[in-house]
């Protein structure tokens, strides 16, 4: 079965398993997870109520700003002492907080049982640069509202889960610099037609209508600025997805990535052709005070770009949806340590 068809069967599948602690990326406990119900939006930290910035926006605020590398990346085994990353190679293993249900980005393969997709693949690259082994890592399964939490109490090394770089989540994790841009649009059932029978092409046909995102994303800060919409909050896209499928939320919210991999599980959905409306780079979180762990990063994502690796993980799992590999994000340097 290939990892661009999984059937809605497999994706409710997905959304009712964790992973719990693990030493490598392919060695998984389950423990099963209730079906999502409709709750109300719960307001997320301070940290997420800033919508991504927009156009040229992005740089001027300067919110894409991250730190340099420090020169050539050590070699693999050999971190230089007193670093974070000397602490990750002597634990033996790198701790992410990754989703296991954003199919393209990061999901269970209901076959293989390991999570895959290309945020993972980036989390093999820094686990290849500490170790020489792309495999030396432990995921932990976080919801979208987790993202900032497990940073700030350093229970994760890094965050791999499509996570939004805007100015006001600086204030309390640090970011890698952008390694993708992508942008909110909405999916909705197949042939929906708008109150006046047109068709539908963006949220504001949808006035009086259940749209889902999940809490504590900029997809939900996005959605609550929409007037005469009705927001529905869930623990992550995938809950949306079973609330779409179940007929109590009449349309999905999201990154283009994620409604495409959504779409993908569900035949009698579509996302609207329609540009995407708000700018949504995504970077790996880390924690703000392990800044040489965050310029290590930076080394390891220009080394992806640089020699076709991220052009390869791009067309492994994003090409069937979204279309040729654009060119990747242009790394911008210049923050300085507070």
């Amino acid at each position: 079965m290939s990892h661009r068809r999984l059937s809605a069967a497999a994706a409710a599948l997905a959304a009712a398993v964790l992973v719990s602690a693990c030493s490598s990326a392919g060695d998984y406990a389950t423990t099963p997870v209730p079906t999502p119900s409709i709750t109300p939006p719960a307001p997320p930290p301070s940290a997420a109520l800033s919508p991504a910035p927009q156009g040229t926006d992005v740089r001027t605020a300067n919110c894409l700003q991250s730190y340099a590398p420090d020169g050539a990346l050590p070699a693999p085994r050999d971190m230089p002492a007193g670093s974070y990353m000397r602490k990750i190679q002597q634990r033996g293993r790198l701790i992410a907080g990754v989703s296991a249900d954003t199919l393209l980005l990061g999901a269970r393969n209901p076959i293989s049982g390991q999570i895959e997709g290309f945020d993972i693949d980036l989390l093999h690259a820094v686990s290849r640069a500490i170790f020489g082994d792309p495999d030396k890592i432990e995921l932990r399964v976080i919801t979208a509202a987790d993202r900032l939490p497990v940073l700030q109490s350093s229970s994760v090394d890094i965050v791999a889960r499509n996570m939004t770089i805007t100015c006001a989540r600086w204030k309390d994790i640090a970011f890698s610099t952008e390694y993708y841009r992508s942008g909110q649009k909405v999916l909705v059932k197949l042939g929906e037609k708008t109150v006046s029978g047109g068709r539908v092409t963006g949220m504001r046909d949808l006035v009086g209508k259940k749209v889902c995102a999940p809490n504590g994303s900029t997809s939900m800060d996005k959605l609550r600025t929409f007037t005469g919409l009705q927001p529905v909050g869930s623990d992550t896209h995938t809950g949306c997805l079973v609330l779409f499928q179940q007929g109590s939320v009449d349309a999905i919210t999201g990154d283009d990535t994620v409604l495409a991999g959504l779409a993908a599980q569900d035949p009698y959905a579509q996302v609207v052709q329609a540009p995407a409306f708000t700018a949504e780079p995504y970077g790996l979180g880390i924690n703000k005070d392990n800044v040489d762990f965050v310029r290590f990063v930076n080394g390891v994502v220009a080394k992806m770009k640089s020699d076709g690796e991220w052009a390869r993980s791009y067309q492994r799992w994003l090409a069937d949806s979204l279309g040729k590999a654009p060119a990747p994000p242009a790394a911008v340097y210049g923050r300085e340590r507070p």
